[in-house]
């Protein structure tokens, strides 16, 4: 299916995004979205939330999960957040997996939740995984909805990298440059990783995993993120939704333009020109953000 249909058909990507507070979910979406506004959030009822009554609701403790975030920025995108589970303790998860069950029963493509981001922050040293994170991945069935871990602070790991290479006779400069490579490389054969993906310890482990460092900054790159979350979906409809929604990996829309629609006429070595202008149109499809400005 064409890709600008899809997106009339179903509207818009749904993530459920978990995480404790100063996780930085925020910051991320704000990445994703390549805004530095907050969200306008709005009910269940498609009605937008007054900012001041948001904020009291929060006070009091209040927090309600089918709420959705949308950046004007890329209103494509429709997130839902969940506090994570050490705030509100068991009534938090019972919330989350009722959430998540109600939205993979839902009729219409556009109403279900198409993936989920689990963002857990690495700015504590040695950090292992909460009593709720474990929970979650070894409690909380959701299905053919793929999770998707995302270590965020990732850069907060780099001191410890840092300290290593000089240790290992490494000047300041050559120490600075390769603390992010060598923090990479000390994660990947870590306890974390290894626990994770253990099923002895995990009975539900993630799809897979994304270390995000510097998301503070302005030119913070989503590419991976984008990536990863392309390749764990699994139906091609989502899939060619969520590839022509995101803004920030261009070499991702040329990727699957060309695999799915290029490589497909492989076989086929003359076009006439209409079916040039077609074929144009199908692979431009997969660049709506990029079609828009052009215009």
């Amino acid at each position: 299916m064409d890709p600008s249909k899809i997106r009339k058909k179903i509207g818009r990507f749904r993530i459920l995004v978990i995480g404790r507070a100063n996780a930085g979910k925020t910051t991320i979406l704000q990445r994703v979205c390549k805004t530095r506004e907050n969200p306008k959030i709005y009910n269940s009822a498609g009605k937008k939330i007054d900012a001041t009554v948001l904020k009291a609701s929060t006070e009091r403790g209040e927090h309600d999960i089918e709420n959705e975030m949308i950046f004007r920025s890329n209103p494509g995108f429709v997130f839902h957040d969940s506090r994570g589970f050490e705030a509100g303790g068991e009534s938090e998860f019972d919330k989350v997996k009722a959430f998540i069950v109600s939205r993979s029963k839902e009729t219409k493509l556009r109403d279900r939740l198409h993936a989920i981001w689990y963002c857990i922050p690495m700015d504590e040293e040695s950090r292992s995984f909460t009593k709720g994170e474990i929970k979650f991945f070894s409690q909380c069935d959701t299905g053919s909805i793929p999770v998707i871990v995302l270590f965020t602070k990732f850069d907060a790991l780099y001191d410890g990298a840092y300290g290593q290479l000089k240790s290992e006779g490494a000047s300041m400069e050559e120490a600075e440059e390769r603390a992010p490579k060598r923090a990479e490389e000390l994660f990947a054969i870590g306890s974390q990783l290894k626990f994770l993906y253990n099923p002895k310890d995990i009975g539900r482990p993630p799809k897979c995993h994304v270390c995000l460092p510097n998301m503070y900054k302005d030119d913070a790159d989503c590419g991976p993120l984008m990536e990863r979350t392309a390749a764990t979906l699994g139906n091609e409809v989502v899939e060619q939704l969520f590839v022509s929604t995101q803004q920030n990996n261009l070499e991702l829309c040329m990727e699957y333009a060309v695999e799915r629609t290029l490589l497909s006429l492989s076989d086929r070595t003359a076009h006439n020109d209409e079916e040039i202008i077609i074929l144009i149109g199908k692979s431009s499809a997969w660049f709506p953000h990029i079609v828009a400005v052009c215009l």
